[in-house]
């Protein structure tokens, strides 16, 4: 495909996006996207203020159709994040929903309304696959955020090789309540249903009743929101039994536990696919349609990407490595930041992507977390935490966990262990023995403590350096 949503040029009798009770049809979307983008023509980029709203999927979909890179804004951003990233980025405007208060930073640059019903015809001519479509910007957990300035092919070719990995077709209607600032809810929620000619119904949380009465073939969702819903689906036979008519579960952003994959599948009938990525590479790996899901796995290389595994130093790794990537799918470098683009790199010009995982026996790729946050060494050993976090979630008293090194004077980082409890706390030691049943020795905590919550960005992932040493 040449053009990024062939539908809008031939529009289809079908919704193509709702949220709530507002919705557009192909040919609505069509003529409201060529009114805004005959706006925005000849811009160098627009900020979108990226609200969970129609109008926001509307304003991104009138930038990429314009020709013009978008600056996805997340709304609950701080003052001085803010400030930074409209520095950095320095759009020529911003695109808002109407009535929508604009913080302070953002106030002061000129603002478009994004309307739903105005009409225009769409631009005959699009720029080159090579072209910017979007700067997306990482969540800023080591230093500044970033701006990944991804190109149009990189998104075109990553939603196809997704499509073709979901068996995703324009008969699909995609529910999700994710984000719209970010690549799962932007890029694949909202991108890309338009790029199949299929619908989005945005339900605005991954309620069960909600998404029970969507009618939903595809449905996205993180952890967080898979766990809440096992609980509701549990309570509710005629949900789950509605949810399980749907054709695929996908799961990304961090991991689903063991526990939460067998929960969904007991009361819906339907194993959750999971999936793998970042800001700069968009999806790398994902258990597909036609084959049965590993749970702890994030399946394989999307079709035109290369994922290898660089072994660690030492020979005490158990099979672990470095997870590197290249493709198409890979961005153009951080916007304004030529040294953090060249750091990002091997010598070899693959993306390191700062992950440890190992393959499995099938083929498919295992995660155990973050070079820099959950490779722990001790004793001698390199760990992954990911593994001792799954085998924790096995145990019927932890609802929640994050595992990470402290400062041990003999072992050089003991394993110490954050649990929410399932209802009243486990003893610690019957923990520690759990683990140790499971997996070696040398991986168990040596030390359990318990919490009410444990700290989580946007998406659902676990802080981890906010989590006392």
């Amino acid at each position: 495909m040449s053009a990024l949503f062939p539908a809008l040029l031939d529009p289809p009798n079908r919704v193509a996006l709702r949220f709530g009770a507002a919705e557009l049809t192909y040919a609505q979307l069509a003529g409201a996207a060529g009114a805004l983008a005959a706006q925005l023509r000849g811009r160098t980029r627009v900020a979108v203020y990226a609200t969970p709203s129609i109008h926001t999927a509307l304003a991104v979909t009138s930038a990429l159709v314009a020709g013009v890179p978008a600056v996805p804004l997340n709304p609950k951003l701080g003052e001085r994040e803010l400030g930074h990233v409209l520095a950095d980025a320095a759009p020529e405007l911003v695109l808002a929903a109407p009535g929508v208060e604009l913080p302070g930073p953002l106030a002061a640059l000129p603002r478009i309304d994004v309307d739903l019903a105005a009409t225009g015809a769409l631009p005959t001519d699009e720029p080159p696959l090579t072209a910017p479509a979007l700067v997306v910007y990482t969540s800023g957990t080591t230093g500044p955020p970033k701006g990944a300035v991804l190109s149009r092919r990189a998104v075109a070719a990553n939603l196809d090789g997704l499509a073709e990995a979901w068996e995703w077709t324009a008969d699909d209607l995609l529910a999700h309540g994710l984000p719209l600032f970010h690549v799962h809810g932007l890029v694949l929620g909202v991108l890309g249903p338009l790029r199949r000619g299929g619908t989005l119904h945005h339900i605005g949380a991954l309620d069960a009743t909600t998404l029970a009465a969507s009618g939903a073939t595809l449905v996205f969702g993180v952890p967080t929101q898979y766990h809440r819903l096992a609980a509701q689906l549990e309570a509710d036979a005629a949900a789950a039994a509605a949810v399980g008519r749907a054709r695929l579960l996908v799961s990304g952003s961090a991991a689903l536990t063991a526990v939460d994959h067998a929960r969904i599948r007991a009361t819906t009938g339907l194993a959750v696919r999971e999936r793998y990525g970042l800001t700069e590479t968009l999806i790398l790996t994902a258990a597909t349609a036609a084959e049965e899901p590993e749970p702890g796995t994030v399946g394989r290389p999307v079709t035109g990407t290369e994922v290898r595994l660089t072994p660690l130093p030492g020979d005490d790794s158990e099979g672990l490595g470095a997870v590197e990537v290249r493709g198409p799918s890979v961005f153009d470098g951080y916007l304004n930041r030529p040294e953090a683009t060249a750091a990002a790199f091997t010598a070899d010009g693959w993306f390191a992507t700062g992950d440890i995982g190992r393959w499995t026996a099938s083929g498919t790729l295992a995660l155990v977390g973050r070079s820099a946050t959950d490779l722990i060494k001790s004793g001698g050993y390199k760990i992954g935490a990911g593994e001792i976090e799954n085998a924790l979630l096995e145990h019927d008293g932890v609802a929640e966990v994050a595992v990470i090194g402290a400062p041990d004077d003999d072992l050089g980082e003991r394993i110490v262990a954050f649990v929410v409890p399932a209802g009243e706390p486990p003893q610690e030691r019957e923990l520690i023995d759990h683990v140790a049943a499971l997996l070696a020795p040398h991986k168990r905590p040596r030390e359990v403590r318990f919490t009410e919550s444990l700290p989580r960005n946007d998406m659902g992932k676990v802080q981890k350096a906010k989590l006392p040493r």
